[in-house]
């Protein structure tokens, strides 16, 4: 009978304790929670990384209220053997790929407009990134997806592509992987461009760390601070294998893009 009563007032300590310690842990978990919250920011603005087109001389832009109007003519500002031979800016082939082969297109001067978010968020129904145009690079050169014409793997592509990694459909040239002038320039872990649907794309690098795909969700990218973004934002990663820029879709709702 003494063991009962022994037993019964420690089960009401215990069930005592217990329920102070869970009013304790759910203040502690709502002060976690809002530490959680620090660097996952999702109230995005992209208007601080507008600058880093300026000074582009393919590219001009205005912001309409929520909105940036991004207008580029898609020439690139570095050497290619796809520029007429007469160009100061025709240079032969002279990158790694012992495969190189030139298609029969050339650059010309393109009128490419995309209307994008200055607010992106994640889209409740993603949609598939089309062919053609998906998204801009900081010199003004458009991003492609990971297809070649008729949705083909770009394995064979890539070997038209010059020594920067771009190449011209018709007269419109473009990046399908990492444009390798901008991470010269600017380094492996700096902003490179924006994709239709306002979010950035940064290169292969972050935190002195070289990203693989499966660092990345199925949409090529991840949340995190970024140098722009230290409260942090959802972001593109290029990496060196397919899908290179992009994955199975936008993360985000993409905006009108014209030609």
């Amino acid at each position: 009978m003494k063991e009962y009563k022994l037993t019964k007032v420690s089960v009401s300590i215990l069930f005592m304790f217990g329920f102070l310690l869970s009013c304790s842990s759910n203040d502690a978990g709502n002060s976690e929670g809002e530490l959680d919250n620090v660097g996952n920011n999702t109230d995005y603005d992209i208007t601080t990384v507008l600058s880093k087109f300026d000074g582009i001389e393919a590219v001009s832009y205005e912001v309409n209220g929520n909105t940036v109007t991004i207008n580029t003519t898609d020439l690139p500002n570095h050497t290619s053997p796809y520029w007429p031979t007469n160009n100061p800016l025709y240079e032969a082939y002279n990158g790694t790929n012992a495969n190189w082969r030139q298609n029969p297109n050339s650059i010309g001067e393109q009128n490419i407009t995309f209307t994008i978010s200055l607010n992106p968020s994640e889209a409740i129904n993603k949609e598939a990134t089309p062919m053609g145009p998906i998204g801009i690079a900081r010199n003004g050169v458009i991003f492609f997806n990971q297809y070649a014409a008729g949705g083909a793997a770009l394995t064979n592509e890539i070997d038209s592509f010059d020594q920067w990694y771009g190449h011209p459909a018709g007269t419109q040239y473009h990046y399908h992987i990492e444009p390798t002038f901008l991470t010269q320039e600017f380094g492996d872990d700096a902003f490179l461009g924006l994709l239709a649907d306002g979010f950035p794309v940064y290169g292969p690098v972050e935190n002195g760390i070289r990203l693989s795909n499966s660092d990345l969700d199925e949409f090529h990218g991840h949340t995190s601070v970024t140098p722009d973004f230290p409260e942090g934002i959802y972001h593109y990663h290029i990496t060196d294998a397919d899908p290179y820029i992009n994955g199975n879709g936008f993360f985000g709702t993409p905006g009108n893009i014209s030609r």
